[in-house]
């Protein structure tokens, strides 16, 4: 399982929601109280996780929304591979591949063998956050 379900109106700027089928971390959430009748709208603005594309998402602050699970793991990178470095995990010993496109350009040019980082899995897709 790689999601959960959670009430949009519950989420605030830098908590994770998946949009259009991409983890992405909030960045900006407004409510706004529509007529007598309506109920309230929650305007959300999103980054996405894997491609920092930006992403907006308006509906009810009532409706359920669904949010990654994200298994936090450590690992240590053994090779770069030009456009892929590879990964050890430092618990199971398994080793992975993951994109360098998908890392942050400054987290990027620290990033060397050897080095220990802290890394997502986000539905079954593996992102390096930050140099340990």
């Amino acid at each position: 399982m790689s999601k959960n379900y959670e009430t949009l109106g519950n989420l605030k700027p830098g908590s994770f929601i998946i949009i259009d089928g991409e983890p992405c971390r909030i960045v900006e959430i407004s409510k706004a109280k529509t007529g007598k009748h309506g109920s309230a709208k929650a305007n959300v603005v999103a980054i996405s996780l894997f491609t920092g594309n930006k992403k907006t998402l308006v509906a009810p602050a009532d409706s359920q929304v669904e949010v990654p699970i994200i298994d936090k793991r450590v690992g240590q990178i053994i090779a770069d591979m030009g456009e892929q470095f590879q990964l050890m995990d430092m618990e199971s010993f398994e080793t992975f591949e993951v994109d360098k496109s998908s890392v942050e350009e400054d987290l990027r040019n620290k990033l060397k063998v050897g080095s220990e980082v802290e890394y997502w899995v986000v539905m079954g897709k593996r992102l390096i956050i930050r140099l340990r």
